[in-house]
């Protein structure tokens, strides 16, 4: 029987998509056990082929990555031959950037004999289409979602972020290493407009660009909602069909308590 694998990492995403599918195979990295979901196999990069082959002896024939996880240090003694053998090109993949690592990561599965699948092949509901799923952005809010968007896609050539938050043409902050939920608490503790009655700002999150959409999608839930609002935005624009959004029926009713738009934007 063909069987899919999630290879889970910390957060509610891979319970998310366990709940789309029949009888999965939970895996988790050590050190980044999942919410609310249980682990049938913990593993480590320093065995990483021994791993791949209780895959294929679990019927695993596809693999859905999902969560997040943190470059982990890497135990020498760990290493058994094979894994050993991979060892040159993740670490040139880790010093090219993110992008690159999982791009390897991708191909290392592929060569293995398994199809890797993205989160909106397995729950395509995640993934919004275009549309406003709450509130109403207005003229301002709308350039500043454009204006976010093209800094967003000029830091992701680069492989810095995936997100950033822009008031009256201004940018507030980008997204760098320490994430989502740094940068909204940094421009809710300092950021100022230049007009205290002028456009409140929007917060815009996207994929990279030339990303492989089939790992790391950005992902937006609740609590993103609540930082927001503390931020004193007027709501979050995102890349229609390129970010997960968790729980969308309680991320629009919080939306709409908050007071804030929530809009899945044509790229």
């Amino acid at each position: 029987m063909s069987r899919t694998a999630i290879i889970a990492g910390a957060g509610r995403l891979p319970a998310a998509l366990a709940a789309a599918l029949e009888a999965p195979l939970v895996c988790a990295l050590d050190g980044f056990a999942p919410e609310g979901l249980a682990v049938d196999q913990m593993f480590r990069v320093e065995r990483l082929v021994p791993f791949l082959h209780a895959l294929e002896d679990a019927g695993v024939t596809r693999v859905v990555f999902a969560g997040a996880v943190q470059r982990p240090r890497l135990d020498p003694s760990l290493f058994d031959p094979g894994t050993a053998q991979m060892v040159p090109r993740l670490l040139a993949a880790m010093q090219a950037g993110d992008d690159a690592t999982l791009r390897e990561v991708i191909a290392i599965f592929e060569e293995a004999g398994f199809a890797v699948v993205g989160a909106q092949d397995v729950a395509p509901d995640l993934v919004p289409g275009p549309g406003v799923l709450c509130g109403a952005p207005s003229a301002a809010d709308e350039r500043d979602a454009a204006r976010a968007a093209a800094i967003v896609a000029a830091l992701g050539a680069v492989d810095v972020g995936q997100g950033a938050v822009v008031a009256q043409g201004l940018c507030l902050a980008v997204e760098t290493l320490p994430g989502t939920d740094a940068m909204l608490d940094w421009v809710a503790q300092t950021a100022r407009r230049p007009d205290p009655a002028g456009a409140r700002g929007v917060f815009y999150k996207a994929p990279k660009p030339g990303q492989d959409r089939r790992i790391d999608l950005p992902t937006l839930g609740p609590a993103t909602l609540a930082r927001a609002h503390a931020a004193g935005l007027a709501g979050i624009a995102f890349e229609a069909g390129g970010v997960i959004l968790l729980d969308r029926a309680a991320m629009v009713a919080e939306a709409a308590r908050l007071g804030l738009f929530l809009w899945a934007r044509e790229p």
